[in-house]
């Protein structure tokens, strides 16, 4: 089993602390989504935690090794990571795209068979082999999510980081990501860790939550424990209704608070 921990991390931008003393261990095997409001600093965590941005104070440390103490290649090769907003600037063909995520992996010959194999069971696990010879640009939004994160997948990392991966894909689409994701982290045994803003599918999807507040942890723990109405009421300014149907906890807000 892996380890990701984040210890103490402090970090000011703009004049304005974005991480105030946040704390956690993460865990393979496990989803685990990083929820609260806009500005809150949940991109900024993951994209501390991926070891692309370093906190002004304390440290992550991957299986007891700081982050900022491995190299670039070793840290792709064990970390992927999908961005919010990633910009596709050129005409590649979706497999040629995917295949970029064997990039920490290739010697002096390129792509080799195992690379090829692992980027058709990226393609197959996205549902993108009747677009692998597709021009990426021609894609819809959701079609490149599912692209980036195929991309990511193509790398086998044990930990993959995902900030809004499920923005801009219809609700199928979407649901097919989240079972993705388990899928990743339950028979694969990889760790798992998104940001979202959809309560009800992070109730679903997650094994773990962790509610930020003004860049603080409010609340870590199992869905039931770590959503409930006082933790909505604080991180978001809304009155909430948490109930159990056949398909999980969901979560209705039915107003704001206070």
């Amino acid at each position: 089993m892996s380890e990701l921990a984040a210890e103490d991390l402090n970090l000011t931008l703009g004049g304005k602390p974005v991480l105030a003393g946040v704390s956690a261990t993460f865990r393979t095997g496990e989803v685990v989504a990083i929820l609260g409001a806009n500005g809150v600093g949940k991109s900024t965590l993951l994209s501390c935690l991926a070891g692309l941005r370093r906190p002004a104070s304390g440290l992550c440390r991957l299986d007891g090794r700081p982050l900022g103490g491995l190299s670039a290649k070793v840290r792709a090769q064990q970390i992927g990571f999908i961005p919010q907003t990633p910009e596709i600037a050129w005409g590649l063909e979706v497999r040629t795209l995917v295949g970029l995520g064997r990039t920490p992996w290739l010697g002096a010959r390129g792509l080799g068979v195992a690379d090829e194999v692992a980027v058709d069971r990226a393609l197959a696990a996205a549902h993108l082999q009747p677009l692998a010879h597709r021009d990426v640009t021609t894609l819809s939004g959701g079609e490149r999510a599912r692209v980036l994160i195929a991309r990511a997948l193509a790398g086998e990392p044990d930990w993959l980081l995902a900030d809004e991966p499920l923005a801009g894909l219809d609700p199928r689409h979407q649901l097919d990501a989240a079972d993705l994701f388990r899928r990743m982290a339950h028979e694969r045994g990889c760790g798992v860790i998104i940001t979202l803003h959809d309560l009800t599918l992070a109730a679903r999807l997650a094994d773990r939550i962790i509610v930020l507040v003004e860049g603080r942890v409010l609340a870590d723990g199992p869905p039931r424990e770590a959503l409930t109405a006082e933790v909505l009421a604080v991180a978001y300014g809304v009155e909430a209704s948490l109930r159990e149907t056949d398909h999980g906890l969901t979560v209705d807000v039915v107003g704001r608070w206070g």
